[in-house]
């Protein structure tokens, strides 16, 4: 499993637009080949300020698969203008996991 990590600073004021269709946005990622989950966390400090994680089977997956697809020009089109600056987008390997278990079992 990739874990895909993007900071994303929104342009100031556009906050809530870009939520709105940052939502509309998920259809286009959540089909594709590979896809296995996505969050978007917004910074507490910093209200223009979101992190993206995105799970992927394989780096593939995503540069190649996600990228090169027709989903990722619609997804462009929808999100791609409210980012200043443009992000960074990184990927990880997990390489140690800990989790709390469910005691109310």
């Amino acid at each position: 499993m990739i874990l895909e990590v993007a900071m994303l600073h929104i342009k100031p004021g556009e906050e809530i637009n870009f939520e709105t269709d940052f939502a509309i946005a998920g259809q286009y990622i959540s089909g594709m080949k590979g896809y296995a989950g996505h969050s978007l966390n917004k910074c507490i400090e910093q209200t223009n300020k979101y992190m993206l994680l995105v799970n992927w089977e394989n780096l593939a997956d995503h540069t190649v698969g996600f990228r090169e697809s027709d989903h990722y020009k619609d997804w462009k089109r929808l999100l791609h203008h409210y980012y200043h600056p443009f992000p960074t987008v990184e990927h990880y390997e997990c390489i140690m996991e800990n989790k709390i278990s469910d005691s109310s079992d």
